[in-house]
């Protein structure tokens, strides 16, 4: 039939088509310098654990401005789609201390972890998000003191700017494979 026994609910039988079976996909996560620097890290780590996401790598670093650059205009497009001002208050806020980058694997890691993370804007960020839990400034009022928006975290947009932010940040050495307890619950495979 071309498809997998998702479950079976009074007697019939849900298929999945194999087309659209969720796939595995890496994401990288930084926790920006305001987690690090209110000691909120491993709250947010466990999080990630807890729905089953498996870190594959992990660093504290202080990248320089170049780094960064690369990072929100090579590959995010910041200045383009924002300007340079919104560029620049952002690298003020990413270089005021180090961040830990990691890279995270799991069934439609992106996506996930963009929706654990909540919208940009703390302010608009929902309750149960990290960042609804964690910040609160708006825009505006980042805007109006011109400064970038304390958000804790970075998440790839989604898995091709993920490719290309876990090559700019990582080293394929740095990256690692291994099994976990819960893999076959979380991330089944045939």
């Amino acid at each position: 039939m071309g498809g997998a026994l998702l479950f079976s609910s009074g007697g019939q039988e849900l298929l999945r088509n194999d087309m659209n079976h969720p796939k595995e996909e890496r994401t990288l996560v930084v926790l920006k310098p305001d987690a690090i620097q209110r000691g909120i890290i491993g709250e947010i780590l466990s999080r990630f654990e807890r729905v089953g996401l498996k870190i594959i790598g992990a660093k504290m670093m202080q990248p320089s401005q170049e780094h960064y650059h690369h990072h929100y205009e090579n590959i995010g497009k910041m200045i383009s789609r924002r300007g340079q001002k919104a560029f620049d208050v952002t690298l003020g806020l990413m270089t005021s201390g180090p961040v830990i980058a990691f890279v995270l694997e799991g069934i439609e890691a992106a996506s996930l972890v963009r929706k654990m993370a909540g919208t940009t804007e703390p302010k608009s960020a929902q309750p149960g998000t990290i960042r609804g839990d964690y910040a609160h400034m708006s825009f505006a009022h980042a805007d109006a003191h011109d400064v970038g928006v304390p958000n804790i975290i970075h998440a790839s947009g989604d898995a091709e700017e993920a490719k290309a932010e876990i090559a700019h940040w990582f080293s394929e050495s740095e990256l690692f494979e291994y099994e976990t307890v819960h893999e076959r619950f979380t991330q089944t495979r045939k």
